[in-house]
């Protein structure tokens, strides 16, 4: 851990900010520098959390950033803990200024590959797994025990095969056929499919649900095969194969005929191997969980350059989390590439004012309880530094909740903000590497994705060590962004080409499936 003496005690990210970041626990009576000054904390200021750099009348705008993150709910003196105590979310307008910003990106210089699974579709995989999909939540066990009887013995005769991975949800029926949780969770369980990480699936149901797998394969022309053994284009192809506990003649004939159609499967996914495919095939997801109050100023800023790093040799980078976009939509309208997409952006930010709303619930419950012991204050305050994770380049598209991301460039899918929820709509989409970055330390998998995680603070890294890839908190001891973000980049190429993530290490990422309801519940 870096010497404390040596270490900066604060941050200060603009000019016009009245507040500054602790880079480290800063204690009571201590004299700050402030550039042209010092100024001594009043109070005890934690890692992450903000002090005021001069007294801030009772309702002023409270700028991190550059930007309004709050209004001060009584007079903060100069010096003092800047928080939740203090610091409220009031609304406020804010300039959207459609597509007036054209950011471009610079050269990136030679051509950049990595190795991945090249499908017969043109897309291409960073792993190789064999699905079993269950479609509805009673036939969830059983996928399980499908997948429970190929042991790791089994598998070790397959060595380009990644593993075998039942996802298993809590939907399928109880919902509106035809309606919108219907049709979602059916772009969510096509998504992954269909997905290039997948090179062949199974499709398991009970028999008389709302969610019916031949629903399914018609509505979203289903086929299998299509990722094995080559890359010619193919004609029309099989139908997946399906089984039915009912039809079947229950749980353990299930299994039986399961375990019969993986094994028929795994030879065939074997023969496929990796090559070198261009890192424009990167469709990089991202997501920020646990978050703190440096969360904007390290982690999230690096691998907003690494996305625009990605963008600039033709990738895609996918932002995802609509209510941790609140209050920071106005940043990215500025620079849609057009004034629909800009529009369409808005349309999704009111669209949850409504959802909210109508529930009993309010946008600015996000910060949760972790993200505020960590320094975030306001959903404004996580929003700004959330956003950052895109980079600066253009925004090229706006999706909804798991639908297939066709641009290049940034994107951004309307989900939520819960973690697991949040990235199953953008694998759905797409996404075939993720990053998430964490400032009070997320365990989160996510199979068949692998998924990055970086330390905001080099305290949590060091504690959480065998949980995260890469240590951001060096921001703050004086590593240059771009220094980090460059290695963040070689990070996502070698873990596309096969590096095993921590989450992989461990296991993670079945449970963390988790498609998103909207209700109602029936």
């Amino acid at each position: 851990m870096p010497d404390e003496s040596s270490s900066p005690a604060s941050v200060i990210l603009r000019p016009e900010d009245n507040i500054a970041v602790a880079c480290r626990d800063i204690h009571a009576g201590e004299k700050i520098p402030t550039g042209d000054g010092e100024i001594e904390a009043a109070e005890k200021i934690p890692l992450g959390h903000k002090l005021a750099l001069e007294d801030i009348p009772d309702g002023a705008e409270i700028r991190k950033y550059g930007q309004v993150i709050g209004f001060a709910s009584g007079e903060i003196p100069a010096g003092g803990h800047v928080h939740v105590h203090n610091c409220g979310a009031e609304a406020f307008q804010r300039d959207y200024a459609f597509a007036t910003e054209s950011p471009v990106l610079g050269d990136p210089g030679p051509k950049r590959t990595f190795k991945g699974y090249l499908r017969r579709d043109g897309r291409v995989g960073t792993r190789n797994y064999l699905a079993v999909i269950s479609t509805v939540n009673c036939s969830a066990s059983t996928s399980k025990y499908i997948c429970r009887e190929i042991t790791p013995e089994i598998l070790e005769e397959y060595p380009n095969v990644d593993g075998i991975l039942p996802l298993t949800h809590k939907g399928g029926c109880g919902m509106q056929e035809d309606g919108p949780d219907h049709e979602q969770l059916n772009r969510v369980l096509s998504g992954f499919a269909s997905h290039p990480n997948i090179g062949a699936y199974l499709l398991v149901g009970l028999g008389c649900e709302v969610g019916q797998a031949s629903h399914l394969i018609r509505n979203a022309q289903l086929v299998q095969v299509e990722g094995l053994s080559s890359a010619e284009p193919s004609e029309d192809g099989e139908p997946p194969p399906t089984i039915t506990i009912q039809e079947e003649g229950g749980v353990s004939a299930t299994i039986k005929a399961g375990v019969q159609a993986v094994l028929e499967l795994l030879p065939q996914l074997n023969e496929i191997q990796r090559t070198e495919q261009p890192v424009s095939s990167l469709m990089l997801g991202t997501q920020c969980g646990g978050s703190d109050g440096n969360s904007g100023i390290t982690a999230n800023p690096a691998l907003g350059g690494a996305s625009d790093r990605l963008i600039s040799y033709g990738g895609t980078v996918i932002l995802g989390e609509t209510p941790e976009i609140y209050g920071a939509e106005h940043l990215l309208t500025r620079r849609a590439a057009s004034k629909e997409i800009g529009e369409k952006l808005v349309e999704r930010i009111k669209w949850w004012e409504w959802y909210s709303s109508t529930l009993g619930a309010e946008l600015n419950n996000n910060p949760s309880p972790g993200n505020k012991a960590g320094g975030l204050t306001t959903i404004y305050e996580k929003s700004l530094g959330a956003i950052a994770k895109g980079g600066s380049s253009s925004l090229n598209g706006v999706y909804g909740y798991a639908e297939t991301v066709s641009a290049s460039g940034l994107v951004v899918m309307d989900t939520p903000g819960y973690d697991p929820v949040s990235l199953t709509g953008i694998v759905a989409g797409g996404a075939n590497i993720c990053v998430f970055t964490t400032g009070r330390g997320s365990v989160y998998g996510c199979k068949p994705v692998p998924c990055i995680k970086i330390a905001t603070n080099t305290p949590m890294y060091l504690k959480m060590r065998e949980d995260m890839d890469i240590d951001a908190g060096c921001v703050l001891d004086g590593t240059p962004i771009d220094a980090l973000a460059d290695g963040i980049f070689e990070e996502l190429v070698e873990v596309a080409s096969g590096k095993q993530t921590a989450s992989e290490k461990h296991g993670f990422g079945e449970e963390e499936f988790a498609p998103w309801s909207i209700g109602p519940v029936l």
